[in-house]
């Protein structure tokens, strides 16, 4: 059973936009940092975007940069991508993670969300 669950997934045109969102699955769920990663068809899964809640550090896979924005809530221990201007190859399963024991070592994932940009 994932421990969390993403929504927000869906059919686009390049151009734009949408937000993904993550939340835990079950009560008491603690998070260090969260962030998400995407697969595209026939690819690798690869880190999207992430942020350290105490640090409040953020990063982004260069390709995303500028056009993808990650926020959340520590307290709630949810997550947010929002995703603009979009391209068809920012096609891909989007994933939810989460780390609960140390920072940037995700142990929890979510079963994906669907997302899917035509020319």
């Amino acid at each position: 059973q994932a421990q969390l669950v993403e929504s927000g997934g869906g059919f686009v045109t390049a151009g734009d936009s949408l937000r993904l969102s993550c939340v835990p699955s079950e009560t008491n769920f603690k998070t260090l940092s969260m962030g998400w990663f995407r697969q595209p068809p026939g690819g690798d899964r690869e880190f999207v975007a992430g942020i350290i809640w105490r640090a409040g550090m953020i990063d982004y896979t260069d390709s995303v940069k500028g056009r993808f924005t990650i926020s959340g809530d520590s307290a709630k221990n949810m997550t947010f991508l929002q995703m603009n201007s979009l391209k068809p190859e920012d096609t891909a399963v989007y994933y939810c993670a989460a780390a609960r024991d140390r920072p940037l070592m995700w142990d929890s994932w979510g079963q994906g969300t669907q997302v899917v940009v035509s020319s």
